[in-house]
């Protein structure tokens, strides 16, 4: 069957039907959509990369701006998944591997394997010999897989920036059995620096990119490289100790919370189980500003939060607190000291909005 690739009215109009279909949680309808354009001759990537993929970014935004539940975006994520594996297994796209071993995996703890599910399917289409670990693989397990069965180069994924110190660590080990890593996915910032400061040999943004760059070929890494020299300001400890201060640090703020929020004395059992989650959320990013010795991981996941917060009218100075008190704890750290001063300036900064309904996340 001949291919082609739509025009981006056709294309728009694609998105919008699987849009329709994915939101009305009509999986057999999703389906349709894909597996129709594949009969009529839409290539395979495209209607990966150019009409899942931008439905399943737009659900994202969707659940940020509070227009989808959590089990709305839950359900649209498991169809897309179970969408691509019926484009995966059509006959229009079989494509026998003529070229070398790739394996795809997520980091430990990550759980969104859409973009690296998108671009192990990709390379299939390709003609890759592809090994798609899926999510949360430990790097043991991704070690052991390399030493049974080999590949050219591991395609590594994360989409939070909380998991980069275990995705370093992937790195470093497979770079150690001599794999060479292409690391992919938000976490590594949206021009690669962080993939770039952990070491790891390239860094593409999408899955067209990244499969041209697999193709070209990377240099299989000097072996001998250390965690410790990619990021030598660790030697201070601040991040360590930090992290392992997570349970105490959460119990402070809520403990505290009621004196400098007392509107929080309202909340619901399952109001405080939010809010401990948020906290502990701040607490995740802020050690891996420490980690990565960068202040906007700490104070662009702030702006966000606060953006969140507003959208579900809970006011964004109600972060504020939470800082006050991380600061008081942790005076002693002078890089946790200025994370803390920088993000509660980029906070001040956001303007107010009216009407909420909470006092604090809630």
């Amino acid at each position: 069957m001949s291919t082609h690739t739509l025009a981006a009215p056709g294309m728009r109009g694609l998105q919008d039907r699987l849009w329709a279909a994915v939101t009305d949680r009509d999986e057999h309808a999703a389906a349709s959509v894909v597996l129709t354009a594949l009969d009529d001759g839409v290539d395979a990537e495209s209607v990966l990369l150019d009409v899942i993929a931008p439905v399943q970014a737009r659900v994202g935004t969707e659940w940020a701006a509070n227009r989808l539940s959590v089990a709305q975006e839950h359900a649209a994520s498991a169809i897309a998944e179970r969408v691509i594996a019926a484009l995966a297994h059509h006959p229009a796209v079989r494509t026998a591997p003529r070229l070398g071993r790739v394996t795809v995996a997520c980091v430990d703890q990550e759980w969104h394997v859409l973009p690296a599910r998108l671009l192990a399917e990709v390379l299939t289409l390709r003609g890759w010999r592809v090994d798609f670990l899926g999510a949360q693989v430990p790097t043991p397990h991704l070690i052991g897989h390399l030493h049974s069965n080999g590949a050219d180069v591991v395609a590594l994924s994360s989409s939070i920036p909380t998991r980069l110190p275990t995705a370093h660590a992937a790195i470093t080990a497979c770079q150690a059995v001599g794999v060479p890593v292409l690391a992919g996915g938000a976490a590594f910032g949206p021009d690669g620096r962080h993939a770039r400061r952990l070491g790891a040999d390239a860094w593409e943004p999408d899955a067209r990119s990244a499969a041209r760059r697999i193709a070209d070929g990377i240099a299989v890494p000097a072996a001998g490289r250390q965690q410790i020299d990619d990021l030598p300001h660790l030697g201070d400890q601040e991040y360590t100790l930090v992290v392992r201060s997570r349970p105490q640090l959460v119990r402070e703020v809520l403990a505290q919370l009621e004196t400098r929020f007392p509107a929080s004395a309202a909340y619901t059992e399952e109001q405080r189980e939010h809010t401990a989650q948020d906290i502990a959320h701040v607490v995740d990013y802020l050690g891996v500003a420490l980690y990565m010795d960068d202040d906007e991981l700490f104070t662009d996941f702030l702006a966000w939060t606060a953006g969140i917060l507003e959208a579900r009218r809970v006011p964004a100075a109600s972060l504020g607190p939470v800082l006050d008190v991380l600061g008081a704890e942790l005076k002693d750290f002078p890089r946790t000291t200025r994370l803390l001063g920088r993000a509660r300036t980029v906070l001040d900064a956001l303007p107010a909005t009216a009407g909420h309904t909470h006092g604090a996340f809630g």
